[in-house]
């Protein structure tokens, strides 16, 4: 009788289709499809009267398979748990162990999905990290409590279907506060003065700024002062006062973390936060590279470490001084500081194999894949490159009473902006020193002349709005949730009606003011920043053993519970204060209001009583993705009348494209068709081919 094959229990189908490319038949590898065990969603499945002892039961979606996994753990004695190398993917070690009543269940981990990886995986098995299943469970907990004890408060007191959440209503609530400083923001006038001048002897000009008057700072308040400022110049004459030149170098930014890499890709890209992790689960998953089978093409994407093992720095150097020569790499090899609060578990984002340029696997990737994969890979190559270095120039021009100043830049070694160039959420105008153009050669008491005098009326601008990769800022600024968690918050704001997205950036509805005043009322200190930046904390200190979980769910549930119970008795209901629309009603003429009812928004006569006229709202969602029968109109989410959503051309009634499942934006892989995602019974969340005969599917990004 032949012996039995050891198991392997991964997360996906993707990571069984690399793992068995690297391990070929010498075991059984099956897939969970992630979690298998959750508290139950039809009650709280946590007693708060002993210990926080939570009730998990298998998700009916999974029971199948677990009960496959169950029959193929009975006929071996080995079993290796290689879920995600993270806090949730010890959870789902622990409750694979729990549900198939494992015991001696080994795990394994890797950073990467390569073969060496795995082969030195294999070499160093270990038992289950109890202490990062109790932070992982401790911050299951409390977002059970606070979910499920505060949104029944909100059905009752505003509308059916909100939600709250320990994490989210805090995201949703620097959106408010945001919105309500724009609000109040008063604009300053102000004015500037420029200067376009050029040497006597040669046609080269430039631009210098008014800075002081007398000796003092120029503060230019009306347009009367800047006009009479202009008048004492009439006549002014030129010249240069000094100069200064000083030697600037730029050091390249660190390789990827995980909201570095969402912040980059929303400015480079245009990727929302999921849609980045998504593309990234797959690079890190494995890619069918041809003859190679299917490799993965990136390290770990849910990670707070800039931090890389050595063996990739010096493949890395090594590849720099192969391509652009000795001169870019540093003396040493460089690192990058860690952050306060990074847990520093893993590396930083980076590619398996600098070898592996986008280029040479550009035929196996999708256009996002493809767009993500260079974007990470270009980013840790450059990291390990040789600062660029500058001749930064200042030079003070006095004209009567005024001095202007001007700063002009000479690049001496470009280093590793030969390669790379970091985005910036600052405006277009607002250019470092670095970045500024050449000045002609100038020396002191020189004379200039003056082409243009320009005065220009500027008012104060209120802080912007956040977009994706500013709020993501925000939150890892704030200590808020963690950077695996980002996606998934921005996903539920959006979803639950608090924020809209304009012009790429966040507002907040009315909805949205309204369940954050009322819950920053109530509930203080779960709205608060720093407590909720605290609560991260502690929960770092439960994974690391200096804090027991049990004794953070007491502390938080004291205070919690007394909240709870005077919001009960105290919190007022509060009705969502419609909006006028452009529409008008098609019956009386009136404007028609955007309300909140209890299925939803729909817009309503303004002349209501006298005229109930009400309208369904189908407000068209554009899910970026081009139409691919027309290749012109975009494909918009809308909802039936008996409120089914579809997909259909935004080019309706020109193009009658519609499709029932909700279209991705990268084309198969294999015959390039539509991609539509699925969730069903036996498999849970995928992506497939929409092509009838090609059968091409891979596996959604997994719920860790």
């Amino acid at each position: 009788m032949p012996k039995a094959k050891p198991l392997i229990i991964v997360e996906s189908p993707a990571k069984t289709r690399t793992l068995k490319n690297f391990l070929g038949n010498a075991y059984e590898v099956h897939a969970s499809m992630g979690h298998v065990r959750d508290l139950p969603k039809s009650r709280l499945g946590v007693d708060v009267e002993k210990d926080f002892a939570p009730t998990y039961r298998v998700i009916p979606e999974r029971k199948k398979v677990v009960d496959e996994l169950k029959r193929a753990a009975a006929k071996t004695r080995e079993v290796y748990i290689a879920s995600d190398p993270d806090r949730e993917g010890e959870a789902i070690a622990w409750h694979l162990a729990e549900a198939l009543k494992l015991e001696g269940a080994k795990r394994i981990q890797f950073n990467e999905i390569t073969r060496q990886a795995v082969t030195d995986a294999f070499k160093h098995p270990r038992e289950i990290d109890t202490m990062r299943v109790n932070a992982q469970q401790a911050r299951r907990v409390l977002d059970r409590l606070v979910g499920y004890k505060i949104s029944p408060l909100l059905w009752s007191r505003v509308k059916r279907n909100l939600s709250a959440g320990r994490v989210q209503s805090v995201a949703v609530r620097l959106i408010c506060d945001r919105e309500r400083e724009i609000q109040a923001f008063v604009p300053q006038e102000y004015w500037t003065l420029i200067a376009r001048l050029t040497p006597f002897d040669e046609d080269f000009p430039f631009e210098a700024r008014l800075v002081q008057i007398d000796g003092e700072k120029a503060e230019i308040t009306n347009g009367d002062q800047a006009e009479a400022i202009v008048r004492d110049l009439d006549s002014a004459e030129y010249r240069v006062l000094d100069t200064k030149r000083a030697e600037r170098r730029r050091n390249a930014p660190a390789p990827f973390i995980t909201s570095t890499m969402q912040q980059e890709a929303s400015r480079k890209l245009g990727f929302g936060a999921s849609k980045t992790m998504r593309t990234a689960q797959d690079l890190y998953e494995g890619i069918e590279l041809g003859s190679e089978g299917a490799v993965g093409l990136i390290t770990y994407l849910r990670t707070d470490s800039t931090r890389v093992a050595p063996e990739a720095i010096a493949e890395c150097r090594d590849y720099v001084i192969k391509t652009y020569g000795q001169d870019y790499v540093p003396a040493q090899a460089r690192t990058h500081r860690k952050s306060k609060t990074a847990q520093d578990a893993h590396e930083a984002i980076r590619p398996t194999s600098v070898v592996r340029t986008p280029e040479s696997v550009r035929q196996f990737l999708s256009p996002d894949q493809l767009k993500l994969y260079n974007l990470i890979w270009l980013r840790f190559v450059a990291s390990q490159m040789s600062a660029a270095v500058y001749d930064v120039e200042t030079v003070n021009i006095g004209a009567g009473r005024c001095t202007f100043r001007a700063t002009g830049s000479t690049e001496k070694f470009k280093g590793f902006r030969i390669l790379y160039t970091e985005g910036t959420d600052d405006a277009p105008g607002d250019l470092a020193d670095e970045d500024r153009p050449p000045l002609p050669r100038l020396s002191v008491d020189q004379l200039l002349k003056l082409l243009e005098l320009v005065k220009d009326q500027h008012f104060t601008e209120p802080p912007p709005r956040y977009t994706e990769a500013t709020l993501v800022r925000a939150l890892e600024e704030n200590g808020i949730g963690r950077p695996s968690t980002y996606a998934a918050i921005i996903s539920t704001i959006k979803d639950r009606g608090y924020v809209e997205i304009q012009q790429r950036r966040f507002i907040p509805t009315e909805l949205g003011f309204v369940v954050t005043d009322l819950l920053v009322k109530h509930f203080p200190r779960v709205l608060d920043v720093q407590f909720t930046a605290q609560v991260e904390s502690e929960l770092d200190q439960v994974e690391s053993g200096k804090l027991d979980w049990i004794a953070l769910l007491r502390e938080f549930y004291g205070p919690f519970e007394q909240a709870l119970g005077e919001a009960s008795e105290k919190m007022e209901r509060v009705k969502v204060e419609p909006k006028e629309t452009d529409e008008v009603c098609p019956n009386c003429g009136s404007k028609m209001l955007l309300r909140e009812g209890r299925f939803g928004p729909f817009l309503g006569c303004s002349a209501y009583p006298e005229c109930k006229t009400i309208v369904s709202v189908d407000k068209p969602q554009d899910v970026g993705v081009a139409c691919p029968e027309c290749k012109e109109g975009r494909i918009l989410q809308r909802k039936s009348r008996k409120g089914k959503v579809f997909y259909g051309c935004s080019r309706y009634p020109d193009c009658k494209f519609v499709a029932w499942d909700r279209p991705v934006a990268e084309p198969c892989p294999k015959c390039g068709g539509l991609m539509v995602e699925k969730t069903t019974k036996a498999r849970g969340p995928h992506v497939r081919c929409s092509v009838e005969g090609c059968g091409f599917s891979r596996d959604a990004e997994p719920s860790g």
